[in-house]
Order: C-alpha cells, then sequence, then structure tokens
C-alpha cells in the first residue's frame, strides 16, 4: 500500500471515529479529520452537542497529530435529510433519518467534500465491513453482532462503497474501548449516543411539536370503543407503550385479575379517520404481520437479488428473520416471512441480508395486517 495515500476521517467527536483515525494512521494513511455540523436549529438547547463533540473531535486530532476541519452539512441537511423526515411524520409513517443521513450526507455531500481535499477514500467509525469481490463491492456487517451498523448503511451504492473505509468494521466495542483507553484518547469512556442523528437526546414529542401541528383524535381499541384522545397520529409510533394516556378497560361481567390491566400498544394509525387504534397485549393479532411491501429500492450490487429464501430486518435491534423476496418490478418488493413480524411500521426499512451480506433494501409502505385491519375498521369494530 502506497503509504501516503489520504483518508480523510469523519470524526464526530466520540470514540469510534477516534480510533478509526488512530487504526488508519498506524496503517500508514495520511489521515485528515472532518467534523460535521448538520443541525443548527437550536445550537444553543441543552440536547444539541455539537459545540462539546467538536471540541471532542479536536482533542482527539491534537492526541493523534492530524489535521481536522470543521464543515457545515446543515442547508444540505435540512434539504435533503429534514424535509423528507417531517414528510413522512405528516404522511402517519415513521421513517429513520439516519438511514437517509447516511446516504445523503455522509456518504455523499461529505464524500464530495473529501474528494475535493485530495482524498483517495473516506472512512467513519461505522460498525460495518466492505469486501471487494471480482471488482464489485459488497457491503458486510460488523464482526461485533451487538454494534452490527449495515441496516443504517445499505442505501449505500458501489461508487460510494469503493471509496469507503470502515475501520472499526472488524473489531468488537470492546477492543475498541480498550485501544482508546491504551492510547489516551480524552473521549475513550465518553458513552455512546443514542440520539437520532441530528436531534440528539432530547425529548422527541417536543421536538416534533415544533415542526407539526398537532391534530387531535380518538384512540379506539380493536373493538372500536373510544379510550381517549391522541395529540395527533404523528406523535405515535406502532408498537408504542409508553406516553399513551389510557388504562384497562374491564368487559361487563369479567372477573378481577383478567387481562384489563395488560399493557396497551399501537396498533395502527388511521389518516383517513385520524384514528389512534390500540390493542392490549404484546402479541395480538395486530402487531404481528405475515407479509409486506416495500419501495423506495436501493440495492448494494446496483440490482436486485433473485426471487428466492433470504433473511431481512424490519427494525434495528431485529435477529435477521427468514424470508421469501419478491422482487415487485423496479419499483420495490415484498416479502412473506415464515415467523409473522412484531409491530411492523411504514416509513421504516426492510433490509435484507445474505449471510453476513447485506443486499440493500426499502421502505416499508404497507403490511397485510395493517390493509386489514384498515378495512375493517372502516366498516365496524373488529372482534379478537
Amino acid at each position: 500500500m502506497a503509504s501516503k495515500q489520504r483518508v480523510v476521517v469523519g470524526l464526530s467527536g466520540g470514540v469510534d471515529s477516534a480510533v478509526s483515525a488512530y487504526l488508519l494512521k498506524q496503517q500508514g494513511y495520511e489521515v485528515i479529520g472532518i467534523f460535521m455540523k448538520n443541525w443548527e436549529d437550536d445550537d444553543d438547547s441543552d440536547y444539541c452537542s455539537t459545540r462539546q463533540d467538536f471540541l471532542d473531535a479536536a482533542s482527539v486530532a491534537d492526541v493523534l497529530g492530524i489535521d481536522i476541519e470543521h464543515v457545515n452539512f446543515a442547508a444540505e441537511y435540512k434539504d435533503r435529510v429534514f424535509a423528507e423526515f417531517l414528510r413522512e411524520y405528516q404522511a402517519g409513517r415513521t421513517p429513520n433519518p439516519d438511514i437517509l443521513c447516511n446516504a445523503e450526507i455522509k456518504f455523499k455531500a461529505f464524500l464530495d467534500h473529501a474528494m475535493r481535499l485530495g482524498a483517495e477514500k473516506i472512512a467513519t467509525g461505522h460498525y460495518a465491513r466492505v469486501r471487494e469481490r471480482n471488482g464489485s463491492f459488497e457491503l458486510l456487517k460488523g464482526r461485533d453482532p451487538l454494534k452490527d451498523q449495515s441496516y443504517f448503511l445499505h442505501r449505500l451504492n458501489q461508487a460510494q462503497l469503493s471509496k469507503t473505509l470502515f475501520p472499526v468494521g472488524e473489531l468488537p466495542k470492546t477492543e475498541v474501548r480498550r485501544i482508546a483507553a491504551e492510547i489516551a484518547l480524552p473521549n475513550a469512556k465518553k458513552k455512546d449516543s443514542t440520539g437520532i442523528c441530528f436531534i440528539g437526546e432530547r425529548p422527541f414529542r417536543d421536538f416534533l411539536n415544533r415542526y407539526i401541528a398537532k391534530e387531535p383524535g380518538p384512540i379506539k381499541d380493536h373493538k372500536g370503543r373510544v379510550l381517549g384522545q391522541h395529540v395527533g397520529l404523528s406523535f405515535y409510533t406502532l408498537g408504542q407503550r409508553q406516553g399513551l394516556g389510557i388504562g384497562g378497560v374491564r368487559e361487563k361481567g369479567a372477573q378481577k385479575g383478567g387481562n384489563e390491566h395488560a399493557p396497551w400498544f399501537v396498533a395502527r394509525k388511521d389518516i383517513e379517520t385520524n384514528t389512534l387504534w390500540v390493542v392490549q397485549g404484546h402479541d395480538h393479532p395486530w402487531l404481528l404481520t405475515p407479509r409486506l411491501r416495500a419501495q423506495d429500492v436501493s440495492w448494494v450490487s446496483g440490482h436486485a437479488p433473485a426471487t428466492g429464501n433470504m433473511a431481512a430486518k424490519t427494525r434495528y435491534r431485529q435477529a435477521d428473520a427468514p424470508c421469501r423476496f419478491e422482487a415487485d418490478g423496479d419499483a420495490g418488493f415484498a416479502l412473506a416471512f415464515t415467523d409473522p413480524q412484531w409491530a411492523v411500521t411504514p416509513g421504516q426499512s426492510a433490509v435484507l441480508y445474505d449471510g453476513e451480506v447485506c443486499l440493500g433494501g426499502g421502505v416499508i409502505t404497507s403490511d397485510a395486517a395493517s390493509m386489514a385491519a384498515e378495512t375493517s375498521a372502516r366498516s365496524g369494530p373488529v372482534p379478537a
């Protein structure tokens, strides 16, 4: 390997990107750090950690002896990611902005900027891997199954992967922490960020309330009984248990100790009637989905896989679920699962895998259970 190959690393202020920069420098690359600022609407709030994150990133660059540049992508973010995020929420779906941020900012705007700096490659602290095979590039899961982030990266294409390095993708998180402590990085013990990529750790409903108007409506159970009022369908997601503000409902003549205190879950959102449908019990049929459809697809290889059996995730923290894949023209696909999946959510992504290889995926548009539920909801209450 040429010793002077230039790699631009996205330094977020976190330990994963810091160790990535260190590993690349150890491998003989010329490393430059870039700190991306993607959000500035409320930069002085308690929840926006941009300033502290930049200080942490600059401290890391100082320890490693590399240059760091502060780049503002807030305009691109608002245009390409946040506008779509709000559109999806207003349509009653639950988008995943981290996926869009990776595709549009970290591996597009940032990649373009790095190329202008004369970089051969870019690198981030994601837990994933890239493998070149016969001139094409595969996206692989990270070695640490608890940290694998290929789900969030499934929209990356061949051109992007050909220019990308994931230095910590081969390592378990414990080893990343150990390296950070060994070389005395100032952020070695910094806790992992769990917030959405621009929102941070703020209360989500308060944040959304600044951009989306509240439209209260009825909360109904599967029998059509009104249990309370919701504040607006955009503020709820399928499978949600907390923050519904409703108690148990006891049947007439039901014995004490029944399931009237079983938890409620959001099961459906009916935009036409502005109704939030809830059910009691984690395994209620309305929460289980045997089939789904997805659109707005993106395939790592550039083309859809062949019809057949594979595995998919319908949310990030989920084991791969066996399913049968069928392409639905160029624009979408259908999945039929061996075992029904819980709380499949329109707006989230269904991501396909062949073993450790991430093939790509699409945005979930509907599932069989929700279509049936909506039809029956409009024609009257549905028995359990």
